[in-house]
């Protein structure tokens, strides 16, 4: 039995191992093969071996799995590293969950009671009209 740990630990050495081949991969196709460290070149190596046995996505699959049972057990996971699915093409496909972007509805006006509220003066007017009757009485005043 899996414990909830070991599976998380799987993820993500799973997750890692497929970034880390995805920028290997990449590099070489840069011919940037030299800048990487001993074990990356190692695994290219036996990923351009399996190549010429494998298609390329059984070849990545396999390589995949090496490289995330070498970061399972550097991660700490006990015991041999659980199966992780893989993920399938349908899930990467971007087409197939984005949604459309609708805007939300206008905010209606808070009621009180199902009635409709006033709209409140902006303080400017107010103060405008203060100073008005301010001055009208200082004026009549004198």
């Amino acid at each position: 039995m899996v414990k909830a740990a070991d599976m998380m630990i799987a993820r993500r050495a799973d997750t890692r191992a497929r970034a880390d081949f995805a920028t290997w991969t990449m590099m070489a196709k840069l011919n940037g093969t030299s800048a990487l460290p001993p074990a990356a070149q190692g695994f290219l190596d036996r990923y351009k071996a399996l190549l010429k046995e494998k298609s390329e996505a059984e070849a990545s699959e396999t390589i995949i799995h090496l490289i995330y049972q070498g970061y399972y057990e550097e991660m700490g996971g006990a015991g041999e590293a659980p199966e992780v699915k893989p993920r399938s093409a349908k899930t990467s496909q971007a087409g197939d969950n984005v949604t459309a972007f609708k805007r939300p509805p206008a905010p209606r006006p808070r009621t009180a009671g199902g009635q409709q509220t006033k709209p409140r003066l902006p303080v400017a007017l107010i103060f405008i009209c203060l100073a008005a009757v301010y001055t009208a009485i200082r004026y009549f005043w004198r």
